[in-house]
């Protein structure tokens, strides 16, 4: 048994206006078939996508506090020029600086129209075919308590783990990594951002929770009563929700 990542959520005031956002920053489209806007590669609304980690834009009617996201997306460039045009696109489509200590680096740090913090790298070859989202970082105090649980939770591989960092990405050699990064600063708010996990078809996904739990996840109560999906907080506390296929 194991679980895969298939989105990442966003949770948003305008999840419409988002969405628009971060369809137009990846080259995506969005739709919004219900409450939730999601956005995806194009070519049909495909779920979950064989390739790409998608993004559902979940409206809510809290704003997003000053507090940095302990989650956010770093996009992927191919050259110089590329990350140049991308960030003045990005800042026309409504995006704007953000500074969250980055000092001096070869990326640039962006927010989108609320608020929410992510990356524009430079050209790196280990994103050379991931697609437009490079990688979903996560800030943590320890990347090898995060590797241990997160590489157990998950089907995709352990690329990396040191004190500092721990990298994986789907065994399949598609679509972007997932990165926990040692960061200074302990969660003191809910995650704006988190990853979606999803059961295999003929998968429990009951049984997938209770593994999860035996793992070191924790139950979160939302206050959302009977719903198809379980909301769990990883060892350090970030939430995540897992899924039912249908």
């Amino acid at each position: 048994m194991a679980l895969r990542p298939v989105q990442v959520n966003i949770k948003a005031l305008d999840d419409s206006a988002v969405g628009r956002f971060w369809a137009e920053v990846l080259g995506w489209s969005a739709c919004k078939p219900g409450v939730t806007t999601y956005v995806g590669p194009g070519g049909g609304p495909v779920w979950p996508d064989p390739v790409a980690v998608r993004l559902d834009v979940v409206p809510v009617p809290e704003p997003k506090t000053t507090t940095k996201n302990r989650v956010h997306l770093d996009l992927a460039t191919t050259s110089a020029a590329h990350q140049a045009e991308l960030v003045a696109r990005l800042r026309a489509l409504g995006a704007t600086p953000a500074h969250v200590g980055q000092g001096e680096v070869p990326w640039t740090v962006l927010a989108d129209p609320e608020g929410n913090e992510f990356c524009v790298l430079e050209p790196r070859e280990i994103y050379r075919d991931t697609g437009p989202i490079a990688a979903v970082v996560v800030d943590c105090a320890d990347p090898r308590v995060m590797a241990r649980f997160w590489g157990e939770a998950m089907d995709w591989t352990l690329h990396e783990v040191t004190d500092d960092c721990a990298v994986l990405r789907s065994a399949r050699g598609v679509g972007p990594y997932l990165e926990f990064l040692r960061t200074p600063g302990v969660k003191t708010v809910p995650d704006r951002v988190h990853l979606d996990l999803l059961p295999y078809p003929g998968d429990d996904r009951a049984a997938e929770v209770a593994r999860l739990r035996a793992l070191g996840a924790t139950d979160l109560d939302l206050g959302r009563g009977d719903v198809p999906w379980t909301c769990l907080a990883d060892p350090e506390g970030h939430e995540f929700c897992v899924l039912a296929l249908s």
